[in-house]
């Protein structure tokens, strides 16, 4: 399954509209979708964060969480746009990153994008996630209640 890097150069279009939508209102957000242990979904917010070569996630310890380490499968879903209904959606599959450079320049992203000085408590505590991308939708509108939106589907396989 490719990373952010390789569906980047692969759909350049479909990232950068990922990753404007990822981040429309300033730092990354996403609704995280994980399976339970009992198959069922589970769906919590999340703070994606892009680099050029990777889409990761710091992730507390709490359910989803524990959903990834058993079963890698997650779907990643924008906010919601105001002024529009344009969205993406990406599937794939996540992995736990220990990579201790990485980590620390990740953390330092989070940290710039908040424009905060300290990290905050418990980040420490947070694992490191990739989230490799399988699958991509795209929904562009010409806003609220669109009678013909426009779908772009990209598939790794």
């Amino acid at each position: 399954m490719p990373a952010w890097g390789e569906f980047a150069s692969r759909r350049p279009d479909l990232a950068s509209a990922c990753r404007s939508l990822l981040y429309q209102y300033g730092v990354g957000l996403a609704f995280l979708g994980t399976v339970r242990a009992d198959g069922g979904p589970r769906l919590h917010p999340m703070c994606p964060l892009i680099r050029d070569e990777g889409l990761y996630a710091f992730l507390i310890p709490s359910p989803k969480r524990d959903d990834l380490l058993r079963d890698p499968r997650y779907a990643m879903h924008s906010f919601p746009a105001d002024e529009n209904e344009d969205a993406v959606y990406l599937t794939g599959t996540a992995r736990v990153v220990d990579d201790p450079e990485l980590r620390a320049s990740l953390e330092a992203q989070f940290m710039s994008e908040r424009s905060m000085e300290d990290a905050p408590p418990g980040l420490g505590d947070q694992q490191l996630f990739e989230f490799e991308v399988e699958g991509c939708l795209h929904t562009t509108t010409t806003g609220h209640g669109d009678p013909a939106p426009s779908h772009v589907r990209w598939r790794a396989i």
